[in-house]
């Protein structure tokens, strides 16, 4: 479709019938929110989330923690930790350096109360919501055939359904409150294809899930003015990823993928997830952002 053809809805009106137009009663259609979303002359160009509020699951540690101290750092006004256990030493940390500007709040992204009761605590101590990053998620690595049912269960519940749960609540908040928000998944480089250290069909699933429903989101909530998009991590220092540096010549190996040859800081991701966070990136939106430094290991 052309420039041209798209015509704004409010500017077109319909006859009550298809008759005489004498005496006829206009039909004006409310302007789609996504109309609204070009930036006017006094739009800030700067990549920065001030005044902002961010929702970031399972960032009591982890690629989660360094992203909070990422958005700290580019001025969200409060981050909101929504995670299952409680905050360690260096959330507690954060905490401190960062008075009033950081929280915790007590949330099991696998269910649906627990994150709409969540999203609804930030909005009434907060009074809005403007960024979610579904972030919280596990893997397991083992061969395909060694999995069972329950454990099937496990990672598709917290990596797929946690990740919906926590778009659609933020997404209602978002529309309610007529804000025009952003939504990051948190996929993997696996989506894209294996990782040969440490296969895992099923964790590569759950993350491919998460990119086309990033995808697909976008498409259905850009009428809303709402962008989604994702990450997806390489190789990155965490619990999650301790296999990695006790392999026999890991760094050897790291050297002939090519590329860095080393683990990410979880805050060298934060850069891709404040520009898709920001207002900067008002016209991105269904889109995937690897972040992996060793590029043939994938």
């Amino acid at each position: 479709m052309s420039p041209s053809a798209i015509v704004p809805q409010s500017d077109q009106t319909a006859p009550a019938s298809g008759h005489a137009n004498n005496g006829q009663v206009e039909q004006t259609v409310e302007n789609p929110v996504y109309l609204t979303t070009e930036p006017k002359e006094d739009f800030d160009w700067k990549i920065t989330l001030k005044g902002k509020v961010v929702a970031i699951t399972g960032a009591n540690r982890g690629i989660g923690l360094g992203l909070a101290t990422v958005c700290l750092a580019n001025d969200a006004a409060e981050v909101y930790s929504l995670d299952l256990f409680e905050p360690g030493e260096e959330f507690q940390a954060l905490q401190k350096a960062n008075l009033k500007r950081v929280h915790y709040l007590h949330c099991d992204v696998t269910s649906e109360e627990s994150v709409t009761k969540a999203i609804d605590q930030i909005v009434a101590q907060s009074g809005r919501i403007d960024g979610m990053i579904a972030n919280a998620g596990m893997t397991k690595h083992q061969p395909a055939l060694n999995f069972d049912r329950p454990q099937l269960e496990q990672l598709f519940n917290l990596n797929v359904f946690g990740a919906y749960f926590c778009a659609t609540a933020a997404a209602k908040k978002f529309i309610e409150l007529g804000i025009k928000g952003s939504i990051v998944f948190t996929a993997s480089m696996t989506s894209y294809r294996p990782n040969r250290a440490a296969p895992s069909a099923p964790y590569g699933g759950t993350k491919g899930a998460v990119r086309n429903m990033a995808h697909t989101l976008a498409m259905e909530w850009a009428k809303h003015g709402i962008r989604v998009n994702s990450i997806s991590p390489g190789f990155v220092r965490t619990q999650m990823t301790y296999y990695v540096e006790r392999a026999p010549d890991w760094n050897l190996k790291m050297q002939y993928y090519g590329g860095m040859p080393r683990l990410a800081d979880p805050r060298e991701l934060g850069g891709a997830y404040v520009y898709l966070l920001s207002d900067g990136a008002s016209y991105t939106t269904g889109i995937d952002i690897p972040v992996a430094g060793i590029v043939g290991a994938w």
